[in-house]
């Protein structure tokens, strides 16, 4: 079995409550821990890994993203799938071909618009996943992910009927990209109490984000995700034990 395909069969026939726990590895020596650690997958976060090297969240060069992910990658037995954000303006076959080339087992796409801070056209979008989806094949694991929540998050904590109608807005979304070919939707900063009316409208394997001060991994598992993620959470937990290290030290 490719790792695509041990990917993807660890996203279905789950039970609620035991959703595909993929912790994300910012280096190698992280995804060591973590395979040893016996998640059956991983998930590199693109913030975790630019932070790791020195950059701001976005600023990665793709040169320098798909070289850590070859690096985590060749480290472990496991299958990785890698945030590569919206593509770096690669066109789909080579954005495939590198993907490959660097050992990844899937990917996460997102709709947002990094250069104006808004959101894609979903029908474009739609339509540049399935240029995806038709050059990868069945080689990687397309996770789509919706930005919106987090592009209008200031809204979405607003109360009121807001949130519902962003529910409304990310399921149609989801529901074009999974018809493009996406294996997974990924509405990243969803209110957990909305995962329940995902799930239902998006009819498709759904990604939670977890939070260090929200709901468990088996808490997001019985209100709908299939799949759990952290972002860069876990790379600045421990970045903040490196730093509690150093203070000591400095104080030693």
């Amino acid at each position: 079995m490719t790792g695509a395909a041990a990917l993807r069969a660890l996203h279905h026939g789950r039970a609620p409550g035991d959703p595909l726990v993929l912790p994300g590895p910012w280096d190698a020596a992280a995804a060591r821990a973590f395979a040893a650690a016996g998640f059956p997958a991983l998930a590199t976060p693109s913030a975790g890994i630019a932070a790791s090297l020195g950059y701001r969240d976005g600023e990665t060069p793709a040169g320098e993203m798909f070289a850590a992910v070859a690096r985590i990658t060749r480290a472990v037995d496991v299958p990785v799938t890698a945030d590569v954000e919206d593509g770096y303006g690669l066109a789909p076959g080579e954005l495939v071909e590198r993907l490959l080339e660097a050992g990844a087992a899937g990917c996460n796409l997102e709709d947002g618009d990094r250069a104006t801070g808004g959101l894609k056209d979903p029908e474009r979008h739609a339509d540049w996943l399935a240029e995806v989806r038709a050059a990868a094949g069945d080689s990687l694991v397309i996770n789509a992910r919706v930005d919106v929540f987090l592009r209008k998050e200031a809204a979405a904590r607003g109360g009121g009927a807001e949130p519902e109608r962003l529910a409304e807005e990310a399921v149609a979304r989801g529901r074009r990209y999974a018809a493009a070919g996406a294996d997974c939707v990924y509405p990243i900063a969803a209110p957990p109490r909305l995962l329940p009316r995902l799930a239902a409208g998006l009819g498709t394997p759904l990604n939670a984000l977890a939070k260090p001060d929200g709901p468990s991994p088996r808490e997001l598992g019985e209100l709908g995700a299939t799949r759990v993620t952290f972002g860069p959470g876990l790379f600045r937990q421990a970045l903040a034990a490196v730093e509690d290290i150093a203070g000591r030290l400095r104080q030693a």
